[in-house]
């Protein structure tokens, strides 16, 4: 088994479950999915525990990328699409935070399906990309008292939360939104907005500059009146510069 989230966090507590099961042997972790192809090449695991959205690649576009076809358990925050498809054949899934009724669940159908034929992993995928919604939003709501005030997404230059509020980041204005970073991770259109930080969504058509800075981390500019600079988390360095053709 080989267990892959974008959050540590998650891996860990994972991780941590499953070994008090008793009942899997784990073969690796990883919270970078660029990485953890390399490691699957070499490491003797049959079942995958896979998070969905993650940044760089999704959960989806890592499975495309593998040679041999692992059973595989979805782990996600997100169940507003497809979620009975997971239950098909050789997919299952998990809803973040896992628990552990959850987890005896999935383990018990892994013992099930071990010696059953497996269906084509990649044509599941693709009946799963297509139940996803058609459009991603275009605007966000920005509610404060009795007022809501619409923004378009496009005028955003990034996301970002402080002392437990999210703001919208436009060239004028800093607009108070009622959605998390990580949901809002998973409802905008990903090929736009990156998180590059446990705290921040940049949108990457207002990227200018990159450069180093310390621990491995780096610093991104923003082409905005403000020349914005946002620090982009080491574990994030990859999968931005591959998100950005670099």
């Amino acid at each position: 088994m080989f267990l892959i989230d974008d959050e540590p966090l998650a891996v860990r507590r994972l991780e941590r479950m499953v070994r008090e099961t008793g009942k899997m042997e784990i073969a690796g972790t990883s919270s970078d999915p660029v990485q953890a192809i390399e490691a699957l090449r070499t490491a003797n695991a049959d079942v995958l525990f896979l998070d969905i959205q993650m940044p760089g690649l999704t959960g989806f576009q890592l499975l495309e990328q593998l040679a041999s076809q692992p059973l595989v358990i979805f782990t996600t925050a997100y169940d507003q699409y497809a979620l009975q498809a997971f239950q098909v054949n050789s997919v299952d899934y998990l809803l973040k935070p896992v628990e552990r009724e959850q987890l005896d669940r999935a383990i018990r159908k892994l013992e099930r399906m071990r010696n059953e034929p497996r269906p084509d992993l990649k044509v599941l995928l693709r009946e799963l990309i297509e139940t996803r919604p058609a459009a991603y939003p275009d605007r966000i709501a920005s509610k404060v008292g009795d007022k809501v005030e619409f923004v378009d997404l496009s005028r955003v230059t990034h996301i970002y939360a402080e002392e437990k509020l999210t703001f919208a980041s436009t060239e004028t204005k800093n607009y108070l939104v009622d959605s998390t970073i990580a949901e809002l991770e998973l409802k905008l259109n990903p090929d736009l907005f990156f998180r590059v930080h446990r705290s921040t969504l940049v949108n990457l058509r207002f990227v200018h500059e990159l450069y180093p800075y310390f621990t491995g981390r780096m610093l991104l500019r923003l082409r905005d009146q403000k020349k914005t600079e946002l620090t982009v988390a080491r574990d994030r360095v990859k999968p931005l510069k591959l998100k950005l053709g670099l």
